[in-house]
């Protein structure tokens, strides 16, 4: 079965937790990837103020992981700027399509959140 990439949630502006439910629901259903969420249902959070956390680490997937030096990627978010890179501490790379997939989902959690707390 085929996943979205792109959330319907993110067209229109919703609140965590609803948003956390309808991404929960969505993936239980098969009609979202976890890779494509903007919330995360471990932390309970956005995605993007916890991607830092080992819990994110996958050197089976390469989520986060640098293949070659064998070490998680470093994490940096800057809310204000809005922008999100993660790179390895060893090698300044570490790149794959696991991590680039969890970097778009971030910066969408950045805009989500942003967009929340505007309109509330």
């Amino acid at each position: 079965m085929t996943t979205t990439t792109c959330t319907a949630a993110s067209t229109r502006v919703r609140s965590l937790p609803v948003l956390l439910a309808t991404e929960d629901d969505a993936e239980d259903m098969g009609l979202l990837a976890p890779d494509d969420r903007l919330t995360c249902h471990v932390h309970g959070r956005w995605i993007h103020q916890c991607v830092a956390s080992p819990a994110h680490v996958s050197p089976v997937t390469r989520h986060r992981w640098c293949r070659g030096c064998r070490c998680e990627l470093s994490v940096a978010v800057d809310e204000l700027s809005q922008t999100v890179a993660m790179t390895c501490p060893r090698c300044g790379r570490g790149g794959s399509a696991a991590t680039a997939r969890l970097t778009v989902a971030c910066r969408a959690s950045l805009a989500a959140e942003r967009a929340a707390r505007r309109a509330a």
